[in-house]
């Protein structure tokens, strides 16, 4: 299972290992209140791409594109099959501090890690 979630939820029983997997730490939650298992920050989108894209409903397919060509990229494409390992032994609850999840990276990540699973 590959879940997706805010990292500002509490975890539950369900969540498997939760991953963070933003960029940036999340605004006003202390590493205990977060209660995660690791952090993934160079799988997210890169700083200009994530600039760009801002969240605007239009522009997530090109947005998907752009982030599919950077999980390509070998140091991200090496963190992918890292992620893509866990899940054969761990369900996975993917987080994010953005409050538009289905507008947001971890659908193209999630689709990418269930692609191979």
């Amino acid at each position: 299972m590959i879940g997706m979630k805010r990292v500002y939820d509490e975890r539950t029983d369900a969540d498997g290992l939760r991953i963070l997997v933003d960029r940036l730490w999340p605004r006003g939650l202390s590493k205990p209140a977060a209660d995660l298992d690791d952090w993934y920050r160079d799988v997210a989108p890169s700083t200009e791409l994530r600039k760009w894209y801002g969240h605007v409903a239009d522009q997530f397919p090109e947005f998907r594109r752009r982030y599919l060509a950077e999980l390509d990229e070998p140091a991200r494409a090496e963190l992918v099959e890292t992620l893509r390992g866990l899940t054969r032994d761990h369900d996975l609850m993917l987080l994010t501090a953005t409050r538009e999840i289905e507008l947001s990276h971890l659908v193209v990540l999630a689709e990418v890690l269930r692609a191979a699973s």
